[in-house]
Formats: C-alpha cells, structure tokens, sequence
C-alpha cells in the first residue's frame, strides 16, 4: 500500500490529502449542524395573559425552553396569568431557545400593618395607600385627640402594628372627634362584670383606660370590677362628673364584691349619740 503512494507523483497525493481533509471537515460540520440544529428557527408564539400552565405547555410543545423569572403581583391583572415574556411575541429564535416568563401571582402577598395611632386622618390614609391597604370604613369617636386616628380594626378587632395581612386588606379607622360638651355623672361599674362595664362605657362614649387586675384573673371577660378611678361619688359623698371622650380605669377581680365593699364610696360617720347625764 506504502508502495502504491510513493509510486504516484507527489503533487496527486497532495490533493488526495486536501480532498481527504475537505471531506472530514464538511462531515464535521453536518454532524455538529444536526446536533445543534443549525438554521432551525422557531418563532415565539404570544402567551401574554395567558394562564400561567398553558402558557408552558403552549410552548413546551413548540420546543422551547420554560423558566419563570419571576412572580409578581398586579392587583388590577387576573390572577396566575403571564404579564410579560422575554424573547418578545413572534420573534424569531433558534430551537430549544429559553423563553422567560413574569407571572402574576395567584395569592396576593402579605404586607405589615402600620402603626397609625396618632396621625391625622390624611396622613393615615396616604400610609394605607403605600402599604397597599385600603380604607374600608371611618369612626368617629369623643375623645381628646380630635381628627387623629386613636384605633385601627381589621375585621371588627383590634390589630397591631406589624401584624401580616394581606395586600389591598380593608383597615376601618377610629378617629378621635374632641370631647363631649355635655357633663354627666360617673357611672358605677363596682359588682360587674368586665365586658358588662366595657358594654356600658361603649354606651356612654367613655374610653376604657387601664385596667389593673388584683389577684390572679384568668378570664377576663367574666372577672368583676372592684375599684374605678374616678369614682362616682368623691370622699364627701358628692357625684363625681365626666364628658364622654374621656376616660376611665377599673381594678378587677374573679371574686365579686357586694355594693356596701364598693371602695369608691366613702361613707360619712354618724355623729355619737348623746345621752342624758
């Protein structure tokens, strides 16, 4: 074999060998075409506002890659759908391109409450907006912080600064309106219980301030007042006054304490009888 090619001029062997190598190169070149799929193109179809599965499978099935980029939240966008995918609608990629999706999120997510106790209505209501909250209802009550919110409910209860609730949550605002004009006497919360007492100062516009337990009290709602400050009746026997707006605190207790125990009424002695000498 060695012989044959020496035998044949150098110059035939020399475009044997180029011919050889022209050869290896375009079956190389076929071979990697096929692997990559060279000069296959697929066009992006539009999966915008999509639901977010069929949206995958749509292109899933047209050969392309699927990641979700990212997840977001557009109140005003149905839920779950696709909001934007990178390579744009109809642009023409090649075949097992990525194709990256944002989505809308199907749950909204949680936000913390602010504390808004002691800003005026305005101001409360522009952190609602930053917070992503909304107002759901204003109420005006006496008391000496007039136009500042004094309380903030979240489904009829209480909450608190940095509780978790979730975006575009409805917050109802208690808004202080001055107080009440009107004087009227010091209403005796002695011999009942806590929430008949919280039940008459809701009644009468007065504000529940401190409440002191005396003992150990484990159920608060059925536990008993024993002491309030200010008392009805002052250390001469007079009624005491109040304006509705303001406040008034109470001592509790589980025992109960029959009226004649009330410590906010000081009896006046009796003066000594006289006797005949």
């Amino acid at each position: 074999m060695f012989r044959f090619i020496t035998r044949r001029p150098f110059w035939v062997n020399l475009l044997v060998a180029i011919a050889l190598g022209l050869l290896l190169i375009f079956l190389f070149f076929q071979i990697l075409s096929r692997i990559t799929k060279h000069g296959d193109h697929l066009t992006v179809p539009n999966v915008l506002n999509k639901k977010t599965t069929e949206a995958i499978q749509l292109l899933e099935k047209q050969g392309f890659e699927v990641k979700i980029q990212d997840s977001v939240y557009v109140e005003t966008a149905t839920r779950g759908i696709v909001l934007k995918q990178l390579p744009d609608a109809n642009a023409t990629v090649k075949i097992n391109r990525t194709v990256f999706l944002t989505v809308n999120r199907v749950m909204p997510p949680l936000v913390e409450m602010p504390d808004l106790i002691g800003l005026s209505l305005r101001n409360a209501l522009d952190e609602l907006e930053r917070r992503h909250l909304k107002l759901e209802d204003t109420i005006y009550r006496p008391d000496f912080m007039k136009g500042s919110v004094i309380e903030q409910q979240y489904r009829g209860v209480q909450i608190l600064e940095n509780a978790k609730i979730q975006w575009g949550s409805k917050i109802t605002l208690v808004v202080g309106k001055g107080l009440g004009d009107e004087q009227m006497i010091v209403p005796s919360l002695i011999g009942l219980t806590y929430t008949a007492a919280k039940q008459q100062l809701d009644d009468m516009d007065i504000i529940l301030g401190t409440i002191i337990t005396e003992g150990r009290v484990t159920d608060t709602a059925n536990s008993f007042v024993v002491k309030q400050n200010p008392p009805r009746f002052d250390e001469y026997d007079i009624p005491s006054f109040i304006k509705s707006g303001q406040v008034i605190d109470i001592w509790i207790s589980k025992e109960n304490i029959s009226l004649e125990e009330d410590s906010s009424v000081v009896e006046t002695p009796k003066p000594p009888k006289k006797t005949n000498k």
